[in-house]
């Protein structure tokens, strides 16, 4: 192969780095493990025999799944050192700090990703934050794809049980019903006012439909994103249903169940929304439709 056939855009080069580096901060929460991650990936990549490179279909794949190793095996040091607060990671080389991950991701959020044991916390990320396939994070975390399922699944019990305690059924039912209303009537201020100040919503595609592929944090942004994706539209219905043993929406489009979104509610606010788009995740609810699944 002619090295010029290995040629990317710069655009293309710095999108894959800073990818990398998001994977990194977001399992690892420190500026420095992160380099450091993504230096080692590359000189896995360039340590591989020139025909190998060659037959990786997706580059950008490969490197995630390393790098997602190599942050698992940091993880699991004895001794590794918590990292409290989380430095700012640096600005992208184009200059675009809007992309910066700092500011989409709270202290108390990565604090509380911290306390996860390492398997859930890698599962979680791999699964939750950047939508990898089954088969890649269990590739990855060296577990069975329903053992990661599991993991993830006990991660985010953990990250509710950290941020408050849960509304009562009551409570929680009214303000589920609210968050229906608000965005059927398009109200910003409404659901913004319904929200807790570092509100995160978590958005899972899986790779199958175009979503927000980082959580969006923040009140203003969480109920932006919400409006954005439950908005009125024609042969399109959202509705209040049992998610996991709570009040939550289910969005059909032409009666099949298209999205599911369960709330954590502490209190009279929203912490954090998990909202479920992956068509794989939802075949149990267009099966059954009058039975709750899990998102």
């Amino acid at each position: 192969m002619d090295f010029a056939d290995e040629a990317l855009p710069i655009g293309e080069l710095l999108d894959e780095r800073r990818h990398l580096l998001d994977i990194a901060f977001w399992t690892l929460g420190s500026t420095a493990e992160a380099e450091g991650v993504a230096a080692e990936t590359y000189r896995q990549w360039y340590a591989l025999p020139e025909p190998d490179r060659a037959a990786i279909e997706e580059s950008r794949a490969w490197l995630s799944r390393i790098a997602g190793g190599i942050c698992l095996e940091h993880l699991a040091r004895p001794g590794r050192r918590r990292t409290g607060a989380a430095a700012p990671m640096p600005e992208t080389a184009h200059g675009d700090p809007s992309r910066a991950l700092e500011r989409q991701v709270s202290s108390v959020l990565l604090r509380a990703l911290d306390a996860l044991a390492p398997a859930e916390r890698a599962a979680f990320v791999l699964n939750d934050v950047f939508g990898m396939t089954p088969g890649t994070v269990a590739e990855i975390v060296g577990q069975s794809e329903p053992r990661c399922a599991e993991l993830a699944d006990r991660a985010r019990q953990s990250l509710r049980d950290r941020r408050g305690r849960p509304a009562g059924p009551r409570q929680h039912d009214a303000v589920a019903c609210a968050v229906r209303e608000a965005c059927a009537a398009h109200d910003t201020d409404r659901l913004t006012a319904l929200l807790a100040p570092d509100a995160t919503a978590f958005y899972d595609g899986g790779g199958k439909v175009r979503a927000q592929v980082r959580p969006v944090h923040g009140r203003d942004q969480v109920a932006r994103s919400l409006l954005t994706l439950l908005a009125p539209r024609a042969r399109t219905t959202v509705e209040t249903h049992p998610v996991n043993g709570r009040t939550g929406l289910v969005v059909r489009y032409d009666r099949r169940v298209a999205a599911v979104a369960g709330l954590d509610i502490a209190g009279h606010r929203i912490v954090q929304v998990w909202v479920v788009i992956n068509p794989d995740k939802l075949l149990s609810w267009n099966r059954a439709p009058d039975r709750p699944g899990p998102p």
